[in-house]
Protein backbone atom coordinates (compact mmCIF):
# COMPACT_ATOMS: atom_id res chain seq x y z
CA UNK A 1 0.00 0.00 0.00
CA UNK A 2 1.32 3.44 -0.92
CA UNK A 3 -0.16 6.33 1.06
CA UNK A 4 -1.01 6.66 4.73
CA UNK A 5 -3.95 9.03 4.42
CA UNK A 6 -7.60 8.17 4.92
CA UNK A 7 -7.82 6.06 1.75
CA UNK A 8 -4.69 4.07 2.52
CA UNK A 9 -5.55 3.44 6.15
CA UNK A 10 -9.14 2.36 5.51
CA UNK A 11 -7.89 -0.09 2.88
CA UNK A 12 -5.42 -1.49 5.40
CA UNK A 13 -8.29 -1.92 7.87
CA UNK A 14 -10.30 -3.71 5.19
CA UNK A 15 -7.45 -6.04 4.24
CA UNK A 16 -6.90 -6.92 7.88
CA UNK A 17 -10.59 -7.74 8.19
CA UNK A 18 -10.33 -10.45 5.52
CA UNK A 19 -7.08 -11.83 6.87
CA UNK A 20 -4.53 -10.28 4.51
CA UNK A 21 -1.22 -8.77 5.62
CA UNK A 22 -0.14 -5.34 4.41
CA UNK A 23 2.60 -2.74 4.57
CA UNK A 24 1.57 0.93 4.33
CA UNK A 25 4.32 3.13 2.88
CA UNK A 26 3.91 6.81 3.80
CA UNK A 27 6.27 9.41 2.39
CA UNK A 28 5.89 11.84 5.31
CA UNK A 29 8.24 11.36 8.23
CA UNK A 30 5.39 11.77 10.71
CA UNK A 31 2.01 10.19 10.20
CA UNK A 32 -0.93 12.55 10.23
CA UNK A 33 -3.72 13.95 8.08
CA UNK A 34 -3.23 17.35 6.54
CA UNK A 35 -6.13 19.70 5.91
CA UNK A 36 -8.94 20.95 8.05
CA UNK A 37 -12.46 19.57 8.12
CA UNK A 38 -14.82 17.38 6.13
CA UNK A 39 -18.27 15.88 6.25
CA UNK A 40 -19.21 12.28 5.63
CA UNK A 41 -22.54 11.29 4.09
CA UNK A 42 -24.56 8.08 4.71
CA UNK A 43 -22.74 6.13 1.98
CA UNK A 44 -19.39 6.76 3.66
CA UNK A 45 -20.72 5.92 7.11
CA UNK A 46 -22.08 2.60 5.79
CA UNK A 47 -18.62 1.78 4.43
CA UNK A 48 -17.07 2.52 7.83
CA UNK A 49 -19.68 0.38 9.57
CA UNK A 50 -19.02 -2.54 7.23
CA UNK A 51 -15.35 -2.36 8.17
CA UNK A 52 -16.08 -2.42 11.87
CA UNK A 53 -15.14 1.18 12.69
CA UNK A 54 -18.53 2.85 12.29
CA UNK A 55 -19.17 3.39 16.00
CA UNK A 56 -15.72 4.85 16.58
CA UNK A 57 -16.17 7.19 13.63
CA UNK A 58 -19.57 8.35 14.80
CA UNK A 59 -18.12 9.10 18.23
CA UNK A 60 -15.52 11.35 16.57
CA UNK A 61 -18.03 13.17 14.35
CA UNK A 62 -20.59 15.89 14.97
CA UNK A 63 -24.00 16.19 13.22
CA UNK A 64 -24.06 19.16 10.87
CA UNK A 65 -27.12 20.91 9.44
CA UNK A 66 -25.20 22.52 6.59
CA UNK A 67 -27.39 20.82 3.97
CA UNK A 68 -30.53 22.23 5.59
CA UNK A 69 -29.43 25.79 6.41
CA UNK A 70 -28.89 27.73 3.18
CA UNK A 71 -28.37 31.48 3.58
CA UNK A 72 -27.61 34.66 1.68
CA UNK A 73 -24.69 36.95 2.56
CA UNK A 74 -27.07 39.35 4.35
CA UNK A 75 -28.15 36.50 6.64
CA UNK A 76 -31.55 35.67 5.17
CA UNK A 77 -32.41 31.98 4.84
CA UNK A 78 -33.24 30.34 1.53
CA UNK A 79 -33.95 27.03 3.28
CA UNK A 80 -33.84 26.39 7.01
CA UNK A 81 -33.49 23.26 9.11
CA UNK A 82 -35.97 22.71 11.91
CA UNK A 83 -35.37 21.39 15.45
CA UNK A 84 -35.83 17.64 15.34
CA UNK A 85 -34.84 17.30 11.68
CA UNK A 86 -32.49 14.33 11.19
CA UNK A 87 -29.20 15.29 9.63
CA UNK A 88 -27.60 12.94 7.09
CA UNK A 89 -24.11 14.38 7.55
CA UNK A 90 -21.44 14.03 10.21
CA UNK A 91 -18.61 16.55 10.31
CA UNK A 92 -15.03 15.75 11.33
CA UNK A 93 -11.66 17.30 11.71
CA UNK A 94 -9.70 15.23 9.20
CA UNK A 95 -7.18 14.35 11.91
CA UNK A 96 -9.93 12.88 14.12
CA UNK A 97 -11.15 10.46 11.43
CA UNK A 98 -7.56 9.66 10.48
CA UNK A 99 -6.82 8.76 14.10
CA UNK A 100 -9.83 6.42 14.27
CA UNK A 101 -8.56 4.54 11.23
CA UNK A 102 -4.94 4.48 12.38
CA UNK A 103 -5.97 2.90 15.68
CA UNK A 104 -7.67 0.09 13.73
CA UNK A 105 -4.57 -0.73 11.66
CA UNK A 106 -2.38 -3.46 13.17
CA UNK A 107 0.80 -2.28 14.86
CA UNK A 108 3.84 -2.26 12.63
CA UNK A 109 1.99 -2.06 9.33
CA UNK A 110 2.70 1.64 8.72
CA UNK A 111 6.18 2.80 7.70
CA UNK A 112 6.84 6.53 7.56
CA UNK A 113 9.59 8.31 5.64
CA UNK A 114 9.12 5.77 2.84
CA UNK A 115 9.11 7.50 -0.55
CA UNK A 116 8.39 5.09 -3.40
CA UNK A 117 11.00 5.26 -6.17
CA UNK A 118 10.22 2.26 -8.34
CA UNK A 119 7.60 -0.37 -9.19
CA UNK A 120 8.30 -3.54 -11.14
CA UNK A 121 5.94 -6.33 -12.20
CA UNK A 122 7.40 -9.79 -11.77
CA UNK A 123 5.75 -13.13 -12.52
CA UNK A 124 2.79 -13.21 -10.14
CA UNK A 125 4.04 -10.37 -7.93
CA UNK A 126 4.85 -6.69 -7.70
CA UNK A 127 8.16 -5.37 -6.38
CA UNK A 128 8.13 -1.93 -4.78
CA UNK A 129 11.28 0.02 -4.06
CA UNK A 130 11.32 2.92 -1.66
CA UNK A 131 13.85 5.04 0.15
CA UNK A 132 15.42 2.51 2.47
CA UNK A 133 13.87 -0.72 1.32
CA UNK A 134 12.28 -3.06 -1.19
CA UNK A 135 9.46 -5.58 -0.89
CA UNK A 136 7.62 -8.04 -3.09
CA UNK A 137 3.86 -8.31 -2.79
CA UNK A 138 0.86 -10.04 -4.33
CA UNK A 139 -0.84 -6.67 -4.82
CA UNK A 140 0.05 -2.98 -4.78
CA UNK A 141 -2.55 -0.32 -4.00
CA UNK A 142 -1.80 3.30 -4.86
CA UNK A 143 -3.68 5.47 -2.37
CA UNK A 144 -1.19 8.31 -2.50
CA UNK A 145 -3.39 11.23 -3.45
CA UNK A 146 -3.99 13.54 -6.36
CA UNK A 147 -0.25 13.75 -7.17
CA UNK A 148 0.19 10.00 -6.92
CA UNK A 149 3.64 8.53 -7.48
CA UNK A 150 2.07 5.18 -8.38
CA UNK A 151 -0.08 6.81 -11.06
CA UNK A 152 2.89 8.74 -12.45
CA UNK A 153 5.06 5.62 -12.68
CA UNK A 154 2.49 3.23 -14.18
CA UNK A 155 0.15 5.66 -15.98
CA UNK A 156 2.81 7.96 -17.51
CA UNK A 157 0.47 9.29 -20.20
CA UNK A 158 -2.21 10.38 -17.72
CA UNK A 159 -2.53 14.18 -17.58
CA UNK A 160 -1.61 16.01 -14.38
CA UNK A 161 -4.24 17.48 -12.03
CA UNK A 162 -6.45 20.08 -13.70
CA UNK A 163 -7.07 23.50 -12.13
CA UNK A 164 -10.82 24.19 -12.06
CA UNK A 165 -10.70 27.98 -11.89
CA UNK A 166 -11.56 28.09 -8.20
CA UNK A 167 -9.68 28.60 -4.97
CA UNK A 168 -10.56 28.10 -1.30
CA UNK A 169 -9.65 29.34 2.14
CA UNK A 170 -10.25 26.84 4.94
CA UNK A 171 -9.81 27.02 8.67
CA UNK A 172 -10.58 25.62 12.10
CA UNK A 173 -12.01 28.25 14.42
CA UNK A 174 -10.97 28.04 18.05
CA UNK A 175 -14.44 28.81 19.30
CA UNK A 176 -13.73 28.08 22.95
CA UNK A 177 -11.10 30.80 22.94
CA UNK A 178 -13.37 33.08 20.93
CA UNK A 179 -17.00 33.95 21.52
CA UNK A 180 -18.23 30.48 22.47
CA UNK A 181 -19.75 27.71 20.38
CA UNK A 182 -23.27 29.08 20.72
CA UNK A 183 -22.36 32.00 18.51
CA UNK A 184 -21.83 29.65 15.58
CA UNK A 185 -25.26 27.99 15.68
CA UNK A 186 -28.43 29.53 14.30
CA UNK A 187 -31.22 30.86 16.48
CA UNK A 188 -32.56 27.33 17.02
CA UNK A 189 -29.14 26.00 18.02
CA UNK A 190 -28.70 24.03 14.77
CA UNK A 191 -25.05 24.29 13.79
CA UNK A 192 -23.86 24.12 10.20
CA UNK A 193 -24.79 26.17 7.15
CA UNK A 194 -23.93 27.16 3.60
CA UNK A 195 -24.05 30.83 2.62
CA UNK A 196 -24.34 31.44 -1.11
CA UNK A 197 -22.88 34.62 -2.56
CA UNK A 198 -22.34 35.84 -6.09
CA UNK A 199 -19.16 34.08 -7.17
CA UNK A 200 -18.60 31.98 -4.07
CA UNK A 201 -20.00 30.22 -1.02
CA UNK A 202 -19.10 29.87 2.65
CA UNK A 203 -19.49 26.52 4.45
CA UNK A 204 -19.66 26.00 8.22
CA UNK A 205 -19.48 22.63 9.99
CA UNK A 206 -19.34 22.11 13.76
CA UNK A 207 -16.62 19.62 14.70
CA UNK A 208 -15.47 17.97 17.90
CA UNK A 209 -14.26 19.71 21.06
CA UNK A 210 -16.33 22.83 20.44
CA UNK A 211 -14.55 23.82 17.23
CA UNK A 212 -15.94 24.91 13.87
CA UNK A 213 -14.61 24.13 10.40
CA UNK A 214 -15.19 26.74 7.71
CA UNK A 215 -14.38 27.03 4.01
CA UNK A 216 -14.80 29.85 1.52
CA UNK A 217 -14.77 28.74 -2.13
CA UNK A 218 -14.62 31.32 -4.91
CA UNK A 219 -13.41 31.78 -8.47
CA UNK A 220 -9.80 32.47 -9.44
CA UNK A 221 -8.30 33.38 -12.79
CA UNK A 222 -5.15 31.34 -12.24
CA UNK A 223 -3.64 28.90 -9.80
CA UNK A 224 -0.88 29.68 -7.34
CA UNK A 225 -1.89 33.19 -6.24
CA UNK A 226 -1.07 33.58 -2.54
CA UNK A 227 -1.20 36.42 -0.02
CA UNK A 228 1.20 37.47 2.76
CA UNK A 229 -1.58 37.08 5.33
CA UNK A 230 -4.19 34.57 4.15
CA UNK A 231 -6.45 35.10 7.16
CA UNK A 232 -6.59 38.85 6.51
CA UNK A 233 -7.38 38.28 2.85
CA UNK A 234 -10.27 35.96 3.68
CA UNK A 235 -11.56 38.41 6.29
CA UNK A 236 -11.38 41.30 3.81
CA UNK A 237 -13.38 39.44 1.19
CA UNK A 238 -16.09 38.46 3.67
CA UNK A 239 -16.24 41.50 5.94
CA UNK A 240 -19.79 42.41 4.84
CA UNK A 241 -21.21 38.87 5.10
CA UNK A 242 -23.50 37.94 7.96
CA UNK A 243 -22.32 36.76 11.35
CA UNK A 244 -20.92 34.40 12.42
CA UNK A 245 -18.74 34.44 9.27
CA UNK A 246 -16.45 37.36 10.24
CA UNK A 247 -16.33 36.09 13.83
CA UNK A 248 -15.35 32.59 12.68
CA UNK A 249 -12.44 33.92 10.68
CA UNK A 250 -11.37 36.14 13.56
CA UNK A 251 -11.46 33.15 15.94
CA UNK A 252 -9.16 31.13 13.66
CA UNK A 253 -5.43 31.22 14.43
CA UNK A 254 -3.38 32.55 11.53
CA UNK A 255 -1.51 29.26 11.14
CA UNK A 256 -4.81 27.35 10.94
CA UNK A 257 -5.94 29.14 7.74
CA UNK A 258 -5.16 27.09 4.64
CA UNK A 259 -5.38 28.45 1.09
CA UNK A 260 -5.64 25.85 -1.68
CA UNK A 261 -6.47 25.78 -5.36
CA UNK A 262 -9.19 23.35 -6.40
CA UNK A 263 -8.18 20.69 -8.91
CA UNK A 264 -9.45 17.35 -10.12
CA UNK A 265 -8.31 14.62 -12.51
CA UNK A 266 -9.37 13.82 -16.04
CA UNK A 267 -10.99 10.35 -16.07
CA UNK A 268 -8.59 7.46 -16.43
CA UNK A 269 -9.43 4.60 -18.82
CA UNK A 270 -8.72 2.10 -16.04
CA UNK A 271 -7.80 2.10 -12.36
CA UNK A 272 -5.80 -1.13 -12.57
CA UNK A 273 -2.52 -2.21 -14.13
CA UNK A 274 -1.78 -5.90 -13.69
CA UNK A 275 -1.55 -6.39 -9.93
CA UNK A 276 -1.67 -2.67 -9.18
CA UNK A 277 -4.83 -0.70 -8.35
CA UNK A 278 -5.39 3.00 -7.81
CA UNK A 279 -7.77 4.10 -5.07
CA UNK A 280 -9.22 7.37 -3.82
CA UNK A 281 -7.73 10.64 -5.04
CA UNK A 282 -4.97 8.78 -6.87
CA UNK A 283 -7.68 7.35 -9.15
CA UNK A 284 -10.43 9.98 -9.21
CA UNK A 285 -9.59 13.16 -7.33
CA UNK A 286 -12.64 15.41 -7.41
CA UNK A 287 -13.65 18.90 -6.33
CA UNK A 288 -15.13 19.18 -2.81
CA UNK A 289 -18.51 20.46 -3.95
CA UNK A 290 -20.39 17.23 -3.22
CA UNK A 291 -18.40 16.37 -0.10
CA UNK A 292 -17.55 12.97 -1.60
CA UNK A 293 -13.76 12.91 -1.97
CA UNK A 294 -13.00 10.87 1.15
CA UNK A 295 -16.36 9.12 0.99
CA UNK A 296 -15.59 7.65 -2.42
CA UNK A 297 -12.22 6.47 -1.08
CA UNK A 298 -14.03 4.63 1.71
CA UNK A 299 -16.34 3.00 -0.83
CA UNK A 300 -13.33 2.04 -2.97
CA UNK A 301 -11.74 0.21 -0.06
CA UNK A 302 -14.80 -1.91 0.69
CA UNK A 303 -15.41 -2.81 -2.97
CA UNK A 304 -11.76 -3.59 -3.63
CA UNK A 305 -11.42 -5.88 -0.63
CA UNK A 306 -14.76 -7.54 -1.38
CA UNK A 307 -13.40 -8.35 -4.85
CA UNK A 308 -10.38 -9.95 -3.20
CA UNK A 309 -12.66 -12.29 -1.26
CA UNK A 310 -13.49 -15.50 -3.10
CA UNK A 311 -17.14 -15.72 -4.12
CA UNK A 312 -19.25 -18.45 -2.48
CA UNK A 313 -19.17 -21.51 -4.68
CA UNK A 314 -16.25 -20.21 -6.74
CA UNK A 315 -14.19 -23.16 -8.05
CA UNK A 316 -10.91 -23.72 -6.28
CA UNK A 317 -8.11 -22.00 -8.17
CA UNK A 318 -10.49 -19.74 -10.11
CA UNK A 319 -9.60 -16.68 -8.06
CA UNK A 320 -6.78 -14.45 -9.28
CA UNK A 321 -5.69 -11.03 -8.10
CA UNK A 322 -5.85 -9.71 -11.65
CA UNK A 323 -9.46 -10.84 -12.08
CA UNK A 324 -10.38 -9.34 -8.70
CA UNK A 325 -8.90 -6.00 -9.71
CA UNK A 326 -10.82 -6.06 -12.98
CA UNK A 327 -14.04 -6.52 -11.01
CA UNK A 328 -13.08 -3.59 -8.77
CA UNK A 329 -12.37 -1.40 -11.78
CA UNK A 330 -15.61 -2.30 -13.53
CA UNK A 331 -17.66 -1.43 -10.45
CA UNK A 332 -15.88 1.66 -9.20
CA UNK A 333 -14.84 3.57 -12.30
CA UNK A 334 -18.35 4.45 -13.58
CA UNK A 335 -19.60 5.56 -10.15
CA UNK A 336 -16.55 7.57 -9.12
CA UNK A 337 -16.16 9.29 -12.47
CA UNK A 338 -19.85 10.22 -12.53
CA UNK A 339 -19.51 11.62 -9.00
CA UNK A 340 -16.48 13.64 -10.06
CA UNK A 341 -18.36 15.06 -13.06
CA UNK A 342 -21.26 16.00 -10.82
CA UNK A 343 -18.99 17.70 -8.29
CA UNK A 344 -17.31 19.70 -11.05
CA UNK A 345 -20.70 20.82 -12.40
CA UNK A 346 -21.95 21.72 -8.91
CA UNK A 347 -18.84 23.81 -8.35
CA UNK A 348 -19.39 25.75 -11.55
CA UNK A 349 -23.02 26.46 -10.65
CA UNK A 350 -22.39 27.54 -7.06
CA UNK A 351 -19.53 29.91 -7.91
CA UNK A 352 -20.88 31.38 -11.15
CA UNK A 353 -21.86 35.02 -10.79
CA UNK A 354 -23.84 34.74 -14.04
CA UNK A 355 -26.13 31.99 -12.75
CA UNK A 356 -26.30 33.15 -9.13
CA UNK A 357 -29.66 34.89 -9.27
CA UNK A 358 -31.36 31.97 -11.04
CA UNK A 359 -29.91 29.45 -8.58
CA UNK A 360 -31.03 31.47 -5.57
CA UNK A 361 -34.52 31.87 -7.02
CA UNK A 362 -34.81 28.13 -7.67
CA UNK A 363 -33.81 27.26 -4.10
CA UNK A 364 -36.08 29.90 -2.57
CA UNK A 365 -39.10 28.68 -4.52
CA UNK A 366 -38.59 25.01 -3.75
CA UNK A 367 -41.14 23.85 -1.15
CA UNK A 368 -39.42 23.17 2.17
CA UNK A 369 -40.80 19.61 2.47
CA UNK A 370 -39.38 18.76 -0.95
CA UNK A 371 -35.99 20.22 -0.01
CA UNK A 372 -35.94 18.24 3.24
CA UNK A 373 -36.84 15.04 1.40
CA UNK A 374 -33.83 15.55 -0.85
CA UNK A 375 -31.42 15.75 2.08
CA UNK A 376 -32.56 12.66 3.93
CA UNK A 377 -30.17 9.72 4.24
CA UNK A 378 -31.65 8.18 1.07
CA UNK A 379 -32.38 11.46 -0.63
CA UNK A 380 -30.06 11.01 -3.61
CA UNK A 381 -28.40 8.22 -5.55
CA UNK A 382 -24.95 8.93 -4.17
CA UNK A 383 -26.05 8.65 -0.55
CA UNK A 384 -28.15 5.50 -1.19
CA UNK A 385 -25.11 3.34 -1.96
CA UNK A 386 -24.89 0.11 0.03
CA UNK A 387 -21.57 -1.66 0.66
CA UNK A 388 -20.91 -5.28 -0.23
CA UNK A 389 -20.74 -7.57 2.77
CA UNK A 390 -17.29 -8.52 4.01
CA UNK A 391 -16.64 -11.53 6.20
CA UNK A 392 -16.01 -10.57 9.81
CA UNK A 393 -12.91 -11.84 11.62
CA UNK A 394 -15.15 -14.41 13.38
CA UNK A 395 -16.23 -15.80 9.99
CA UNK A 396 -12.66 -16.89 9.29
CA UNK A 397 -12.57 -19.25 12.27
Amino acid sequence: MVGGGIGGLITAVALHRIGWQAIVLERATELGEIGAGMSQAPNAMRALAELGVGEQARAAGVPTYSAGNLRLPDGRYLQRARPGDPTPLLAFHRADLHRVLLEAVPAGWVRTGAEVTGIQHDAGAVTVTWSGGEVGADLLIGADGIRSTVRRLLWPDAPPPRFLGRTAWRGIADTEAGTGTGAFADADGLSGSVTMGSGGYFLIHPISRGRAYWAYVTTAEKAGVRYPKEKSEAARRLASWHEPIPALIEATPEQAVIHIDICDLDPLPTYVHGRVALLGDAAHAMSPDRGQGAGQSLEDAVVLVAALTAEPGEPAGAFTVEAALRRYDAERRPRTQATARGARADGRRTTSAASYRALVTMIRLMPAPLWRKGITADGNATWRWQPPHLPSPADRH
